[in-house]
C-alpha cells in the first residue's frame, strides 16, 4: 500500500487563538467563484476600486492555500477508495470495444440523415425564393397593368371632357338666342345640370389620378413608369386646365354642388394650392381691388389716406356677401374640405398684397395714432376673419398660416412702442428739468375728473401715467411694456424729488444739474409738493390701479395680482417722500427763526457792569421767534393745502427744533456769563485783601447774572405763552423744560408756569 500524502502541519498557539485561517474579508466573497457567470476580469476590476491589487493578490493567494489544504484533508479522508478504484476496474478494455462498433454505426446513419435533411431544406429554401420572386414579379407586373389601366381609363375620361364644354358651351348660346322666360329658366337648369355632370366627372378623374399618383410613387424606377410618364404629365395638365375652368365656372355662377364636386377633386389630387389661388383671382381680387385701388407697380391708384377702417368694413360686406359661401361649403362638417384654408390663403393674401401696393404707408409707425387706428382696426378683421372658423384647431391652423403670419409681422409694435415711450418719457422729463416749480391753474373739467395738482410737473406725470393705459395710446399686446413704463415715470418722480431734497440739505446746487428748483423753491412752494404727493399716492394706488386692472381683465389672476403689486409697490416711495419734504420746510422756517434768536447776545451786554434794576417784562426779539412760524401755518397755502396731521407735524417738529436752538444759546450765555462773574469776583475778593479790608463782608446786591436769568425767564415765559397760541404745549418739549430749569428762579424751578 503506497505511502499516504502527509497532512499538514499541526497549527500553532496563534492560529488556534487568532482568527480562524478561512476567515475572510466582507469584501471578499469565495461564493462568488462558484456563479456560472463568473467573470475574473471584471471582479478583479470592480474590487480594485476599493482594495489595493496588494492586498486582494494575497487575500487570493491565501484562499488558494486554504483549498489546497482542504483537497489534501479530503484525499486523505478516502485514501483507501481512491487507491482500490483501479483494482476493481476489471475488463474494462473489452467492454470498450464491445460498445464501439455499435455507437459508430449510429453515428454514420445520424451523418446520412443529416445529410438528407439539409439537402431538402436548401431545396425548400431555392423554391422559397423563386417563389417569392415570382410573387414580387407577378406584383410588379399586376401594378404595371394597373398603372396601365389607369392612365387610360383617365385618358378616355378627359377625352369626354370637351363634348360635355361644346355641349354646355351650345347650351349657353341657346339661352342667349331663346330669350323667353321658360326657355331661359329650362336652358339655366340644364346647364347647371351639365356644369355637375362635368364636375362629378372631374372629381372621378381626380380620385383615378390619385389612384395613378400612387402607383407612379410605387414604381417610379421602372422603364416602364419612365415611357409613360409623358401621358401621366399629358393628362394631369388637361385635369388641371379643366378642373380650374369648371372651379371658375361653379364660383361664378355660385354653383354648390359643381364648387363642392371641384373642391373634393383638387383634394384628391392634392393641388389645394390651385384652387385657394383660383378664388382669390377670381372672385377676392377684383373685390379687393375696388375696396382698395392700386396699381400693378404698387402705385397708389386714388386712395385717400392710409386709413383702413372703412376699407375693412367694405371688406367685411363683400366676405359676408361674396366669400361667406365658399366658406361654408369648405368648412361644412364631414365634408373632408377641412385642408382648405381660404381665409388666409386667398382672402387674407389678397388684403395683404393690397395695402402693401395702395396703402404701404399703412403700416408705418411713424404716425403712431394712424398706426394704432389702423392696428386695431386689423386685428377686429382678423377677429371678423375667425369667426368663420368652424372649431378652435381650425383657428389655430389659421393664425399659424404663413400669410397671417406675414401679415402680423407687417406691424412694427416695438418701433410704435419706442415713439410712444420717447413721446411720453420725453414729456415728463422735459417737465422735470425745469429750473423751477411751476403752478399750474386747473380748470373746472380737470377737478371733476382728476386730482387738482397744483404743479405741471405732477400734472404731466399723471398726464403721462395716464397716457400709457390710453385706448388711443395702447397696444395690448405690450402691455407689459406699458406697465415698466408706467412704473419708470413714477420712479422719474420720485428721484427727482428725493435728489431735489438732497441737494438742498447739502447746499450744493452745482454739483446737482436738475436740481435747481429745489434752491429757487420757498418754503410755501413745499406745501404745494407735499398735496400732489399725497394726490398721486393716492390716485395710483386708487383710480389709476382699478383703471389699470380693467384694462387688463383678460388677464390671469395671478398677472392682474403681480401688477397690482408692482403699482401699489411702486407708490410707496411717494408716501415715504412726505417726511422728507416736511423736514426740508422745517429746517428752512427754523434756520430764519434762530436769527431772531441770536439778539439773545444782546442780553449780556445790557447788564452787564451796569446798575440797571432787575428786568420785569420780555425782550423784544422774543414775539419775532415764532412770527415766521405762524406766519407760514396761518397762510393760504397751508390753510388750503395742508392736511390737518402734515400742519400738526410741521408745526410741532418746527417748534421743538427752534426751542433746542434756543436753549442751545441760552445755556452757553448763561454759562458765560456766570463764568465771567466768578472771575469778577475772585479779582475783587483779592483786592480787598490786598486793601487791607475784609473779605467776609458780602454784597447783597443783584448780580449780573442773576438779572440775565431774570431777563431769560421772562423771555422763555413768553415764548411758552406763543408756543400755546399756536396750540403747542412748551412744557411737552424736552428742550423747553431743560430751559425752564436753566433760567428759572430757585423757587420756580419745579413748576412750569406762565
Amino acid at each position: 500500500m503506497p505511502d499516504q500524502i502527509p497532512s499538514p502541519a499541526p497549527r500553532s498557539a496563534t492560529d488556534l487563538f487568532s482568527d480562524p485561517l478561512d476567515s475572510h474579508p466582507l469584501w471578499f466573497k469565495p461564493s462568488l467563484f462558484l456563479s456560472p457567470n463568473f467573470d475574473s476580469e471584471s471582479y478583479i476590476a470592480e474590487l480594485r476600486t476599493f482594495v489595493p491589487f496588494d492586498t486582494l493578490r494575497s487575500e487570493l493567494q491565501a484562499h488558494l492555500s486554504s483549498l489546497n489544504h482542504e483537497l489534501i484533508d479530503l484525499i486523505n479522508r478516502d485514501y483507501a477508495d481512491f487507491v482500490n478504484l483501479s483494482t476493481k476496474l476489471v475488463d474494462v478494455d473489452s467492454a470498450v470495444l464491445r460498445m464501439r462498433a455499435p455507437l459508430l454505426e449510429l453515428r454514420d446513419k445520424i451523418q446520412g440523415f443529416r445529410g438528407a435533411v439539409e439537402s431538402s431544406l436548401i431545396a425548400l429554401k431555392n423554391g422559397l425564393s423563386q417563389r417569392a420572386e415570382a410573387a414580387a414579379a407577378r406584383e410588379v407586373l399586376e401594378l404595371l397593368l394597373d398603372t396601365f389601366h389607369v392612365v387610360s381609363k383617365v385618358e378616355k375620361l378627359i377625352k369626354e371632357l370637351p363634348s360635355v364644354g361644346s355641349d354646355w358651351s351650345n347650351g349657353d348660346v341657346n339661352s342667349v338666342q331663346k330669350s323667353n322666360a321658360l326657355g331661359v329658366q329650362h336652358v339655366e337648369n340644364g346647364t347647371m345640370n351639365v356644369r355637375e355632370t362635368q364636375s362629378m366627372l372631374l372629381e372621378r378623374i381626380a380620385s383615378e389620378m390619385n389612384r395613378l399618383n400612387f402607383h407612379v410613387a410605387h414604381a417610379q424606377n421602372l422603364p416602364f413608369i419612365q415611357n409613360i410618364e409623358k401621358r401621366i404629365w399629358s393628362a394631369s395638365l388637361l385635369l388641371d386646365a379643366s378642373l380650374g375652368h369648371c372651379f371658375v365656372d361653379g364660383l361664378e355662377h355660385r354653383d354648390v354642388n359643381a364648387i363642392y364636386n371641384c373642391l373634393r377633386a383638387y383634394a384628391a389630387v392634392d393641388n389645394i394650392g390651385n384652387a385657394e389661388e383660383i378664388f382669390r383671382t377670381t372672385i377676392v381680387a377684383p373685390v379687393i381691388q375696388n375696396v382698395i385701388p392700386h396699381g400693378s407697380f404698387g402705385v397708389v391708384a386714388g386712395a385717400s389716406g392710409d386709413e383702413l377702417e372703412n376699407d375693412y368694413q367694405q371688406i367685411k360686406k363683400h366676405v359676408e356677401n361674396d366669400f361667406k359661401f365658399l366658406l361654408e361649403i369648405a368648412s361644412a362638417e364631414n365634408s373632408g374640405l377641412h385642408v382648405f384654408d381660404f381665409l388666409a390663403n386667398s382672402i387674407l393674401k389678397e388684403v395683404l398684397a393690397a395695402i402693401q401696393k395702395g396703402k404701404p404707408g399703412a403700416f408705418s409707425p411713424g404716425r403712431p395714432k394712424e398706426f394704432l387706428k389702423n392696428y386695431k382696426s386689423s386685428l377686429d378683421f382678423l377677429a371678423y376673419l375667425e369667426g368663420y372658423c368652424p372649431s378652435r384647431a381650425a383657428v389655430a391652423k389659421f393664425r399659424a398660416a404663413p400669410f397671417y403670419v406675414e401679415f402680423m409681422k407687417q406691424w412694427n409694435v416695438g418701433v410704435y412702442f419706442s415713439l410712444r415711450f420717447q413721446e411720453i418719457a420725453g414729456a415728463l422729463d422735459s417737465a422735470l428739468t425745469a429750473s423751477s416749480l411751476v403752478l399750474v391753474q386747473n380748470s373746472n373739467s380737470d377737478e371733476e375728473s382728476s386730482p387738482s395738482l397744483t404743479l405741471k410737473q405732477s400734472v404731466t406725470l399723471l398726464e403721462s401715467l395716464r397716457s400709457c393705459w390710453n385706448e388711443e395710446v395702447l397696444v395690448l399686446s405690450c402691455s407689459d411694456k406699458f406697465l415698466r413704463l408706467s412704473l419708470q415715470l413714477i420712479s422719474r418722480y420720485s428721484n427727482w424729488l428725493s435728489s431735489g431734497l438732497a441737494a438742498r440739505k447739502k447746499g450744493n446746487v452745482g454739483s446737482n444739474p436738475g436740481c435747481e428748483w429745489a434752491f429757487s423753491a420757498v418754503p410755501e412752494d413745499f406745501i404745494y409738493i407735499i398735496h400732489d404727493i399725497s394726490c398721486l399716492a393716492k390716485e395710483i394706488c386708487g383710480a389709476y390701479l382699478d383703471h389699470v386692472l380693467q384694462v387688463l381683465s383678460s388677464c390671469s389672476t395671478e398677472v392682474l395680482d403681480l401688477v397690482k403689486q408692482s403699482i401699489m409697490y411702486s407708490g410707496k416711495p411717494l408716501d415715504d417722500l412726505l417726511p422728507l419734504v416736511i423736514d426740508t420746510i422745517k429746517e428752512a422756517l427754523v434756520q430764519k427763526s434762530v436769527e431772531d434768536l441770536r439778539q439773545l447776545k444782546g442780553i449780556t451786554a445790557t447788564y452787564r457792569m451796569t446798575n440797571k434794576p432787575l428786568p420785569v417784562r420780555h425782550s423784544p426779539y422774543v414775539p419775532g421767534v415764532l412770527r415766521l412760524l405762524k406766519t407760514f401755518l396761518d397762510g393760504e397755502r397751508a390753510a388750503k393745502y395742508l392736511t390737518n396731521d402734515a400742519r400738526n407735524n410741521l408745526l410741532l417738529g418746527a417748534a421743538t427744533d427752534i426751542t433746542c436752538r434756543y436753549y442751545d444759546l441760552a445755556a452757553d450765555l448763561v454759562s458765560v456769563a456766570r463764568k465771567t462773574e466768578s472771575s469778577l469776583q475772585r479779582i475783587r475778593q483779592g483786592a480787598q485783601r490786598r486793601a487791607g479790608a475784609s473779605s467776609d463782608v458780602s454784597d447783597h446786591n443783584v448780580s449780573d447774572t442773576d438779572k440775565i436769568c431774570m431777563q431769560l425767564f421772562l423771555d422763555i415765559q413768553e415764548y411758552g405763552r406763543n408756543l400755546a397760541a399756536l396750540g403747542v404745549e412748551a412744557a411737552d418739549i424736552t428742550a423747553y423744560r431743560s430751559l425752564w430749569q436753566c433760567v428759572a428762579p430757585a423757587d420756580r424751578q419745579n413748576v412750569i408756569k406762565f
